[in-house]
């Protein structure tokens, strides 16, 4: 029961859970732009092992890698104790890396330096901590020098000799041999210990033969060591005849005690052994006794588990791999002969180092958030857990209110800039520890996009479309989606808003298009980025060609007609059986056909159009049949043209046999062309009824054939006739006829055993056919052994096509074969093939990866190879990953992508060529060895950086501009310059120009993006090439024609009002009207006449009204009619005017000549007396004028 107290505890750490609001940690992009601002406490990477044996031979490297921002510093404790490096010669510290490298050329000992290493990585936002490695030197130690005595044994009894290897670091391993190096045979009789030492169940009289040797193999520094051997004298009670050995009777008729068996190994009736989770458990029994004891294994209260439990050294050794909890227990080992038997039991208990239920991780918040680390762990006994920060307890630590401890969690509340920390979890027990650094950083950063600026996205109508904005900020900004910059944001309905800021439109019509602009905010700023989207209609072939039967010599046309967005280029290809169709003289294509001429039998086939855009593309085929010239004789043609046969009739069965019967019928008429050939098809009514199957085809002159049939079939056929033009109509059925049962006479196909588990192979095969299986209740027996033995074959029936075989090793080969069987017999046995068990991951890497020779877009790559053994499996590949980090030229944003490239190669020293780099790039690559089914370790990771080359061609390159003798080029820099750009080269010269015509060249700095050129000859076309430039050379070229220029004028996107000379013309026209305002305001104040004829002659039209004074009439008809066009009064509606420029051309059309004079006719009358013509002072003032012309 639980105190007041301790109900208050837990009810109030249940509401504050209840009341938790917990806060998703911000993922930071691996964007380049992001990561060199991102400011972030350390992280180790790469640390050396915790129990560290190192070989004396070599210097010694202890691995410390982390990475931070800023880079971190790294110092070292020794034994728990600042080391100084800078005090020891023989120690160095690699550069930004805080990896130790200990050397011992100039004298010193690599046992002086063993001890406890730990690392600690520091910078401004906190200290990352690595595990403690205990640094150990390999010891090989000698053989201690013995004389031994001859072992004196009795024949029958068992006797054990001891090893006792000298103890290394690592423990050596030992094996037994005689002193002319040849190994010591073991058997169920005779076998090595796990502890070294050599059991014999019983001795005989030919174990003599030998002496025994104990050797121990040293795996660091690969030495052996030999102990002196062991002699035997065995006491026999009767004579041994060495002669008459057999390997059936060991003592060779001689009379020998026979014994009850009796342990050697372990002693007494029961003992206990403790095993750590996750390792391998061995148990083992061996026993004495006469005849030699079997032994076998169990477990209490259960079975042994057997996916994952091995029996080795003639089952004397129980394997238990990867132990779990539920491994504990009691099991029981028995040996017996035909004399007693004998058990012993091993109580096995289970514990566990510290493992992670729950490890914490890296923790990003922006200010204000909240947040938690939890730290949970679990083990046998369970372990406790200790906080740190920054290497430090947290209760000597500084305070801090937006903290808090619970148990294996901390909680973070509204956390503050500056509070960045590294906290690191220890889970420690008995048997082990762990430690993790997980950091806690406050970020703060404003909303920035990470796509490209103003992207343009061209899709189909009525397809689904995307649209993204990927963007990152810290607080998590708000995204929103506008489109034309009007209404509020797009979600819901047409709209879908994905959390990383994806906008779908669930289908795309035409009046989406336009500008969408995402925008992000954030309490810190704003960012956005637009995206320009275009609908487009599908490209479809509305006119797909036909089927087309043709005569030979004759001409075909095969129609393809496209419809497509205008906007969009489409090209149209042709194809002939799946292949690229070669355009000879007699085929010519057009936008919308294919015409063949002169058609022979090689063109009969099918057609296919295919037409491509941009972003779509669509097909349609066609089959071509070339047919025979039909026969000029009128015996045998009517003028029609050939047609498909008549259907065969009066099918009839005779002759039945077991596996065959005679089918006759009558054919029908060909129709003006002769029948080739007959089709029989089959029916049957009890696999597949109703459904009509291929049997055979014949000769079109025979009518009457046997039929070759499968056993426990009831058949029906049905005959068509073939001819040039096609086939006929199936003929009516037969009646029906069934075969008798047999056994199988088709043995399985596809037969192969491979594992799909690393300890298990799957036997599989085609099951026979339903013509095949012959008679009922279809089985299938399999057989399987392990190749090159002689063990029996296992074997199993099955009525499936697939049999699973457990606990195998790992890629062992297998001999298979298979039968099939049904209820009248077994049918043939397949031939034996070679199958595998399961592969496993390979163990080993490749090692010293490195890269030579080195240019713009290739490297040659070395490494050192693995040992096949290490491989598991079959070696397919050594599997290269790299990717390209980053580019050298500055503010070039690249998008990583991680690619593969695979080589096969067995040398000793490999090599091979990385073709395909960018150039002036960062490269970072690592390599594994893999099998069909699992790739290796890593190897060592190789940073190396490609050569600048020339760069890409500009992404465009056009005249968009052009006066009457200046042309205006555009172009964009590269989307991948592949180094540093110092300019551009452009160069021209006249099209079609002869051969020996130079080229002009002109060249521009790296910031200029376009270019103004005056042409000597307007009327000239001249072919650019524009190129950038680095110092390597000229990239791609840009190939681009200027436009055709005409006769006339021609003015494109050029503002005419612009021009000097058009202001200059303007205002001279503008001074002319000026003055004849004034001459015409000057003479209509005198009244009267104007006597043109004295200021200048022109020519008088028929209608000009003459006085005889040779002055004109000043008044028109026309003044009366209001003036189309003119303007009212300042002050208010105005009476017509009596006098307007108007009134003396024709309909108000006054002209002007290219020179600015003015062009018109003087027909006017006078109807109203001159004071009333002069009464209007507005209508006659120069600026009612002027708005009257206008």
């Amino acid at each position: 029961m639980l105190s007041p107290c301790g109900r208050a505890a837990l009810a109030f750490m249940s509401l504050q859970l209840l009341l938790w609001r917990e806060t998703v940690t911000i993922e930071v992009p691996q964007h380049p732009k992001i990561l060199a601002d991102l400011k972030q406490p350390p992280t180790i990477i790469k640390q050396s092992v915790k129990d560290y044996i190192v070989d004396p031979r070599d210097n010694i490297i202890i691995e410390c890698e982390a990475k931070g921002n800023p880079v971190p510093t790294f110092t070292w404790r020794r034994n728990g104790k600042f080391f100084n490096i800078g005090k020891d010669p023989r120690v160095t510290m690699r550069k930004r890396s805080g990896t130790l490298e200990i050397g011992f050329r100039n004298g010193g000992r690599p046992e002086d330096y063993e001890g406890e290493y730990q690392c600690f990585a520091n910078n401004i936002y906190g200290m990352a901590l690595s595990n403690k490695i205990v640094l150990q030197v390999s010891k090989a130690p000698l053989w201690p020098k013995e004389v031994l005595e001859p072992v004196v044994v009795t024949e029958g009894t068992s006797l054990v000799l001891p090893c006792n290897p000298p103890p290394g670091l690592p423990p050596p391993f030992t094996f037994w041999m005689s002193s002319m190096m040849m190994p010591i045979r073991q058997d169920k009789r005779v076998s090595k210990g796990l502890n070294g030492d050599m059991y014999f169940s019983n001795v005989v009289a030919q174990d003599a033969n030998n002496d025994y040797s104990c050797n121990a193999r040293f795996p660091f520094t690969h030495t052996i060591q030999q102990k002196n051997p062991f002699t035997l004298k065995i006491i026999t009670n009767e004579p041994y005849n060495h002669t008459s050995y057999n390997a059936s009777d060991t003592y060779v008729g001689r009379k020998v005690s026979e014994s009850t068996p009796t342990f050697l190994l372990p002693l007494g009736s029961e003992s206990s052994k403790m095993v750590l989770r996750d390792e391998q458990l061995l148990l083992e029994c061996i026993a004495a006794g006469l005849p030699t004891p079997t032994i076998k294994w169990f477990k209490k209260g259960g079975d042994l588990p057997g996916h994952k439990v091995k029996l080795e050294n003639y089952n004397k050794t129980l394997k238990v791999i990867k132990v779990s909890e539920e491994d504990a227990g009691e099991y029981v080992c028995m040996a017996n002969n035909h004399l007693g038997s004998i058990r012993h039991s091993i109580f096995v208990q289970v514990k566990a180092a510290p493992y992670w239920l729950d490890k914490p991780t890296n923790l990003v918040l922006a200010p204000e958030e909240n947040g938690r680390l939890v730290c949970r762990a679990n083990g046998n006994p369970k372990p406790s857990i200790q906080w740190l920060i920054n290497g430090q307890t947290i209760n000597s630590s500084l305070a801090n209110p937006s903290r808090q401890m619970m148990g294996d969690t901390i909680i973070f509340r509204s956390v503050q800039i500056g509070s960045s920390a590294v906290y690191q979890c220890n889970a420690s027990n008995q048997h082990g520890y762990l430690l993790a650094n997980a950091f806690v950083s406050i970020l703060d950063y404003p909303p920035r996009m990470l796509g490209p600026k103003n992207q343009l996205i061209q899709v189909v109508k009525n397809n689904r479309t995307f649209l993204d904005c990927p963007f990152f900020g810290s607080p998590h900004p708000a995204l929103r989606w506008f489109k034309n910059g009007q209404g509020s944001g797009l979600d819901g309905g047409m709209y879908r808003l994905y959390i990383n800021g994806t906008l779908e439109i669930k289908r795309a019509r035409v009046e989406d298009e336009g500008t969408y602009t995402c925008v992000a905010n954030s309490i810190l700023g704003m960012a956005e980025n637009q995206v320009r989207l275009e609908v487009k209609e599908p490209t479809r072939i509305v006119g797909a060609p036909r089927h087309q039967s043709a005569i030979r010599g004759s001409t075909v046309r095969f129609e393809c007609k496209v419809e497509s967005d205008a906007s969009l280029p489409v090209s149209v290809e042709w194809m002939k059986d799946d292949e690229p169709l070669y355009l000879g003289w007699r085929m010519k294509k057009d936008d919308e056909s294919l015409t063949i001429s002169n058609i022979n039998e090689g063109d009969e086939g099918t057609y296919t159009c295919s037409v491509k855009s941009e972003i779509d593309q669509d097909s349609a085929s066609a089959r071509l049949t070339v047919l025979e010239e039909v026969s000029l004789n009128p015996s045998l043609s009517s003028g029609l043209p050939p047609d498909h046969p008549d259907p065969p009739l009066d099918l009839d069965l005779s002759d039945p046999a077991a596996r065959s019967v005679r089918l006759t019928w009558i054919p029908g008429n060909d129709q003006r062309s002769p029948i080739t050939e007959f089709l029989v098809q089959f029916e049957e009514n009890h696999w597949e009824p109703g459904r009509w199957q291929d049997l055979a085809t014949y000769p079109g002159d025979l009518n009457s054939v046997i039929l070759q049939l499968a056993p426990f079939v009831n058949y029906q056929f049905r005959v068509i006739a073939i001819n040039a033009v096609g086939q006929s109509k199936p003929s009516a059925p037969s009646p029906r006829y069934k075969t008798s049962s047999a056994a199988p006479d088709v043995i399985p196909r596809g037969l192969q055993g491979w594992g799909s588990e690393k300890n298990n192979m799957e036997i599989t095969w085609e099951p026979l056919l339903d013509l095949e299986k012959n008679a009922p209740n279809l089985q299938y027996v399999v057989w399987w052994r392990r190749k090159d033995s002689d063990a029996e074959w296992n074997n199993v029936t099955t009525i499936g096509n697939k049999v699973v075989v457990h606990d195998t090793n790992t890629y062992e080969p297998y001999e298979i074969k298979i039968q099939a069987s049904n209820d009248v017999g077994p049918g043939p046995e397949s031939n034996v093939v070679i199958g595998y068990s399961g592969e496993d991951k390979p163990t080993n890497a490749p090692t010293e990866l490195r890269i030579s020779k080195v240019n713009s877009t290739k490297g040659h790559i070395h490494w050192k190879p693995v040992d096949l053994a290490s491989v598991q499996g079959e070696f397919k590949e050594y599997r290269l990953y790299y990717s390209r980090e980053s580019s050298h030229v500055p503010g070039l944003l690249v998008r990583k992508e991680n690619k593969t490239k695979g080589f096969y190669t067995t040398m000793a020293e490999p090599s091979a060529i990385l073709s395909s780099l960018v150039p002036f790039s960062r490269y970072k690559m690592f390599m594994v060895v893999a099998n069909n089914r699992y790739e290796g370790p890593p190897s060592n990771t190789v940073e190396f950086s490609t050569k600048e080359g020339v760069p890409d061609a500009p992404p465009f390159f056009r005249i968009n501009r052009r006066g009457f003798d200046t042309i205006h080029l555009e172009w964009d820099k590269p989307l991948e310059p592949n180094g540093i750009l110092i300019g551009y080269q452009l160069k021209y010269q006249i099209v079609n120009a002869s051969r020996d015509a130079r080229s002009q060249i002109e060249t521009f700095h790296p910031n200029m993006t376009e270019y103004t050129m005056r042409l000597p000859d307007r009327s000239t076309r001249y072919k650019f090439y524009l190129s950038a430039l680095t110092q390597v050379g000229a990239g791609e070229v840009f190939p681009e024609d200027s436009p055709f220029f005409t006769n006339e004028a021609y003015i494109d996107q050029v503002d005419i009002a612009t021009q000097g000379w058009f202001i200059g013309l303007m205002c001279a026209i503008a001074l002319i009207i000026l003055i004849l305002l004034i001459v015409c305001f000057i003479k209509r104040s005198r009244g009267g006449k104007y006597p043109v004829r004295d200021k200048k002659e022109l020519p008088l039209d028929s209608v000009d009204q003459k006085d005889p004074d040779g002055s004109f009439d000043y008044h028109s008809d026309e003044d009366n009619k209001p003036l189309q066009g003119s303007q009212t009064s300042l002050e208010g509606p105005v009476k017509e005017s009596d006098d307007s420029l108007v009134d003396y051309g024709e309909g108000g059309d006054g002209q002007f000549n290219e020179d600015g004079s003015f062009i018109g006719q003087y027909t006017v009358k006078k109807d109203k007396d001159e004071t009333e013509g002069n009464e209007s002072s507005e209508a006659t003032s120069p600026v009612n004028a002027i708005y009257s012309l206008a």
